[in-house]
């Protein structure tokens, strides 16, 4: 069969997600031909993932009918041929509702095929001289058929039809001992690590995630941003996403010395080393920032403004944002006034008012609150969605209120007469006390994230919500 020469460049899905099949143009005349195999520009363009391959192999096959696979291995993988033909077929061995769907295809040198982590990959050649090419984004090593995932040729679920009937093609003994699809346990999903699992978002997280086998959750005992070189233990080619919501967020620690040392080693050299990881593994980097990015002398702060923190910590978080920022697949999800689990403003204006304390209570500093769970669905929303990777504001959604006036709000909501809240200036508040200097409005706009399909509740649901819960459990 002759090649054909010119097609366009195309890039069409299958039955099997993730699975595309791509239309090569061919260049030929009577000296031979040539095309572009991989080409990154143009084939991301047309939909091909940019998956980053590091490595190119190719299997020469001397004689028509031979048979090899089905391998789902633990990387992404672009198949074409070089010359000759093949029968290629796929079968979907990973965890999920397509898990067996098959497909095939046959390929010359004018046709490639993208095939998705955990999908099983086989071919037959159908002329001598075959050369099958593939490049693959991890480094093969001997211990790397650890962790394929094998299915029989002859599986009588897959049914696929070999153009040359297995009993006459040529076959490994391996591949002849590997088991029907019944007997398989399919490949599970890449991981997401949540590091930070006992902070208020890490708790919110792992309320949302349960108790998935895909998940993975690392405190500062698991998992020390402090000690990048213990990262290296990991199987970075194992996880698809790393959400970073560990930080140093003692505002007015950070303003003294050990204080300062920790919380850029946190905030700014963590999420740097974290996006080094991120580009060389082919992770998402979800990495939670603060509205202390900022000096709050906007009246609304959206996610293009220039950043002019005015603490240490801001400075710290406003680095990190930089350095996440540096990950090809990069989400920064920019929060403010963070309600979770665990002691917090909301749960210290509930208990002051439960034991007749009357606080004063900043009046001058305006923002939203960003309640934990909210945050959490959020990010979620924008794994799940594969939203336009860059930088998000998240916070609840309402009008802007101050420290006061939500401190107002508590007392009200507990029962409580709303009035033995005192309103004071930052400099009143501060008076007589080291501090760091705070942003006066802290309002970030939301059109972004919910242009991108998501809206938080309002301040005021979450609020009542939040109560609610705490006075269930107290009760």
């Amino acid at each position: 069969m002759s090649i054909e020469f010119s097609k366009s460049l195309t890039v069409e899905s299958t039955s099997i997600p993730g699975l595309k099949v791509v239309d090569l143009p061919v260049h030929g005349d009577n000296r031979g031909w040539f095309k572009e195999n991989w080409q990154r520009a143009k084939m991301t363009v047309e939909g091909l993932e940019d998956f980053g391959p590091v490595q190119n192999n190719i299997s020469f096959n001397t004689a028509a009918g031979t048979t090899r696979g089905i391998h789902a291995e633990p990387w992404d993988k672009y198949v074409s041929v070089a010359t000759g033909r093949i029968f290629g077929a796929w079968v979907d061995l990973r965890q999920g509702p397509t898990f067996g769907n098959t497909h095939t295809e046959e390929l010359d040198a004018s046709k490639a095929v993208f095939v998705p982590r955990g999908v099983g990959n086989a071919f037959q050649t159908l002329e001598d001289d075959t050369a099958y090419t593939y490049l693959v984004n991890d480094h093969w090593s001997a211990g790397a058929q650890d962790q394929y995932t094998f299915l029989n040729l002859a599986d009588p679920t897959a049914a696929i039809e070999w153009p040359i009937p297995l009993d006459r093609a040529a076959l490994s003994d391996k591949d002849r001992a590997h088991p029907w699809l019944a007997d398989v346990e399919p490949m599970q999903d890449r991981k997401i690590l949540v590091i930070g699992k006992n902070g208020q978002l890490g708790q919110a997280l792992r309320a949302e995630l349960g108790d998935d086998a895909t998940v993975e959750y690392a405190g500062r005992d698991e998992f020390d941003l402090s000690a990048p070189a213990l990262w290296q233990q990991r199987n970075w080619r194992g996880y698809k996403a790393i959400i970073n919501a560990a930080a140093f967020t003692d505002v007015d620690g950070a303003e003294t010395p050990s204080g300062r040392t920790e919380s850029w080693a946190i905030n700014a050299g963590a999420p740097a080393q974290l996006a080094k990881l991120a580009n060389a593994y082919g992770v998402t980097l979800v990495h939670v920032s603060s509205d202390y990015v900022f000096d709050g002398v906007a009246e609304m702060h959206d996610e293009d403004e220039a950043l002019s923190p005015l603490n240490v910590y801001g400075q710290t978080k406003a680095s990190g944002d930089i350095a996440a920022c540096t990950a090809a697949q990069h989400y920064v999800v920019r929060t403010s006034w963070v309600v979770g689990s665990g002691k917090n403003f909301i749960s210290t204006m509930a208990s002051l008012a439960g034991r007749g304390v009357d606080p004063s209570v900043v009046s001058d500093q305006t923002g939203r609150l960003s309640f934990a769970t909210d945050i959490a669905r959020g990010i979620l929303h924008l794994l799940d969605s594969g939203a336009a990777y860059g930088i998000y504001n998240l916070t609840n959604t309402g009008p802007s209120q101050s420290w006061a006036g939500i401190a107002k709000q508590v007392f009200e909501l507990t029962g409580h007469d709303p009035g033995r809240v005192t309103p004071v200036t930052t400099t009143d508040y501060y008076a007589g006390k080291a501090h760091a200097t705070r942003p006066a409005n802290s309002v970030l706009s939301l059109e972004k994230i919910q242009a991108a399909g998501f809206t938080p509740r309002s301040s005021s649901e979450a609020l009542n919500d939040y109560l609610q819960a705490m006075d269930n459990r107290s009760g």
